[in-house]
């Protein structure tokens, strides 16, 4: 039985023919849509408004009259036929179809085919269709671009080895499979959970205010993975806003690797490999910790100085291999024989070192080395074969014998020498005139204030190079003392004497000075723009005005600042941490790179790499000249290399001279060297013409 037609629609009012007519086309002109009106039998348009019309590229009077056909055109009808056919059928139709614009821009119609009704021969029936089509473009190309972002989210989230956590006011709404291995815990059990919950209890305010000030910045943090272990990671999250409420998207970093590569370069950088005891570097901090709290206490300590008799002859008979097992074995027995409050280290071949602090008089001192010289004494066997060897030992007490560091040390090995010298194999006290006469240190430091006085400097650059292809990136500007005596000097032999004298800061201004100006010499003749590095040394960064004279320099030079870098040692950087930030702070805002220096050779605290604004880090060349054939050497630079590169700055390799150290640093992953066996420090003509040939 057919189903019920739906009763005809209700008759306009009476305007009058020309009014009704008037008002219908006003409104049909209006709407925002397209619309036209298609008799049902012959399927002619017999209405239809300006939009509808131009859509089909016709005007209002050209389409009245026209099959649906002829004014769609033969393919788009095919397209449609279906749809029409159920309309006239009497079916409301809604479909939507994708439509090549007259540019090729894809449009989206939805269309709206609606069936009319009405008396026709005496009985109601179809007398034909209204088609309503809107032009949906603009929310159909932001829905697929939803789509097609939410798909990259998608595949992105199961490609990386990132965790990526979404929450909305801390609570987890979705995690990829790489947080849910690294927490340890299924997506069911995270869904619903609070984000914070995962982190360790003392960080968890910082998690909490990160997310409340809406932080975008990476910062550190430690969880806890199911099984209970702890977890480092670095985290950054970033604010996502949505209609319905903003959420925050988690970007999750395992950084076990990195801080691994941390602690491996702080232990070998302040741990001797072969004995796993302290090192010089390590001795020097301590040290200086020790005589600050004997000061402070009013109380006695000492430095034993110890050296092996005839340490050599082991090697030469029995092999490095047997000497090393007897070097293992020393630094046992001296561990053994001291107290837990004790401190002992080798700074070098077979020479040790251990500091008594708290002592009650120099007696209780010599009788620490007393039992150290007998437990040396007795009998070792290397390799099943027995050996036996004596120490000497010299001893320097706080305050007795010097207050600093340096003195105590160095009164203490020259004790050590005046024991080898009356007879070995037992232990001496220091004494006033072991050490001889200062006569020459007072000649080098008058010859030395005449130096800067008259300007008796000069400036070496040695080049520094990109590791992978040789190409020149830069020149270090190394100073030179033109002795009266001994002609050019090097660095290495007056800047200390400068440094305790109070002559370092006007030698660095007139190093600064130099490079700025030479450099721009260079780069006004045409030649390649790169940049100097001078040296600031800790008394200069932590006294003079740096950045005020820097800038000063450069606007008097007419240098601009990118082509200037400063290196700095670890030991200005652990000094007075507030200003050395503001400091390094503002050369960054000035534009001027700062590169960490001989990088292991000082204090080694790793937290200043991340605190401070630094652009690069010197591999130290004590470290690099042994390579590649000292093992220990090669994980050492290995270690800051990585470590280098875990945090975003650049490895710089100092005193290289081999190929084979250069073959070696490019496997590691150094981008940057500089070395004799690159090129040597030129003075400025020298210097010139290496840097002509280079743009040739």
């Amino acid at each position: 039985m057919p189903s019920p037609r739906p009763p005809a629609s209700p008759p306009l009012p009476d305007l009058g023919p020309r009014a009704s007519d008037a008002l219908l086309r006003l409104i049909a002109d209006s709407v925002p849509v397209m619309l036209a009106y298609y008799e049902s039998t012959s399927l002619r348009c017999v209405f239809a408004n300006q939009r509808y019309a131009a859509f089909s590229g016709q005007t209002v009077q050209s389409i009245i009259g026209k099959t649906v056909r002829e004014a769609i055109g033969e393919k788009a009808w095919q397209e449609i036929l279906p749809y029409v056919q159920r309309a006239l059928a009497g079916e409301s139709v809604q479909y939507t179809r994708e439509y090549a614009g007259p540019q090729g821009r894809a449009h989206m119609l939805e269309i709206s085919l609606q069936p009319h009704f009405g008396v026709r021969e005496g009985r109601n029936a179809m007398v034909g269709a209204f088609v309503l089509i809107n032009d949906i473009t603009h929310h159909w190309e932001a829905e697929r671009a939803v789509r097609q972002s939410e798909e990259r989210m998608r595949k992105f989230a199961i490609a990386t080895e990132e965790g990526l956590a979404f929450h909305r006011d801390g609570r987890i709404l979705d995690a990829n499979e790489a947080l849910q291995r690294m927490v340890g815990y299924s997506l069911a059990e995270l869904v619903g959970q609070s984000i914070f919950d995962f982190a360790l209890p003392e960080y968890r305010a910082l998690a909490v205010e990160y997310t409340r000030r809406g932080s975008e910045k990476p910062y550190e943090l430690a969880m806890r993975h199911k099984d209970g272990r702890v977890i480092p990671i670095e985290v950054v999250g970033k604010t996502m806003p949505q209609q319905e409420g903003d959420y925050r998207v988690v970007v999750v970093r395992d950084i076990t690797a990195r801080k691994q590569a941390q602690e491996q370069a702080r232990f070998l950088v302040l741990h001797d490999t072969l004995t796993q005891l302290p090192n010089r570097r390590h001795l020097m901090m301590q040290l200086a910790r020790m005589a600050s709290a004997a000061q402070e206490r009013q109380t006695r300590a000492a430095v034993l100085f110890i050296d092996l008799d005839h340490f050599k002859t082991v090697n030469e008979s029995l092999g490095n291999q047997a000497g090393d097992q007897l070097l293992i074995e020393i630094a046992r027995r001296l561990q053994d024989g001291v107290k837990a409050t004790d401190f002992v280290a080798r700074v070098g071949g077979d020479q040790f070192i251990v500091l008594l602090p708290d002592l009650a008089n120099r007696a209780a001192a010599a009788e620490v080395a007393d039992a150290l010289l007998a437990r040396v004494r007795a009998e070792f066997a290397i390799g099943g074969t027995p050996l036996s060897l004596s120490p000497s030992i010299g001893i320097s007490v706080f305050p007795d014998d010097g207050y600093s560091p340096d003195e105590l040390l160095r009164r203490a090995d020259a004790a050590m020498h005046h024991t080898k010298e009356s007879g070995r194999g037992t232990r001496m006290f220091y004494e006033p005139g072991m050490e001889g006469q200062p006569t020459e240190l007072l000649q080098q430091e008058h010859l030395l204030r005449e130096a800067v006085f008259q300007g008796a400097f000069a400036l070496h650059y040695q080049p520094q190079v990109r590791v992978a292809d040789g190409r020149l990136v830069g020149f270090e500007a190394l100073v030179r003392w033109r002795h009266p005596v001994r002609g050019l000097v090097g660095p290495d032999e007056f800047i200390p004497l400068a440094e305790s004298r109070g002559l370092i800061t006007p030698i660095g201004r007139w190093v600064l000075h130099e490079a700025c100006r030479q450099l721009k010499a260079w780069h006004d003749e045409g030649l390649p723009r790169v940049p100097v590095a001078v040296n600031l040394s800790a008394i200069e960064f932590r006294q003079r005005d740096v950045v005020g004279e820097i800038a000063q320099v450069l606007q008097s030079a007419g240098l601009a600042p990118q082509y200037l870098e400063v290196e700095i040692t670890e030991s200005a950087l652990m000094q007075q941490a507030d200003h050395t930030r503001t400091t390094l702070q503002a050369l960054q805002a000035l534009g001027v790179a700062v590169t960490v220096d001989d990088f292991g050779t000082g204090y080694s605290s790793l937290a200043y790499l991340k605190r401070y604004p630094l652009d690069k880090i010197k591999v130290d060349r004590s470290f690099v000249t042994d390579t590649p054939a000292d093992s220990e050497d090669v994980a050492i630079v290995t270690a800051i290399i990585q470590l280098a590169h875990s945090l975003q700055l650049q490895p710089v390799a100092e005193g290289v001279e081999t190929a084979e150290q250069l073959a070696l640093l490019r496997r590691l992953g150094c981008e940057l060297a500089q070395g004799f066996g690159i090129a040597p420090p030129m003075d400025a003509q020298r210097a010139r013409e290496w840097l002509r040939a280079q743009a040739e």
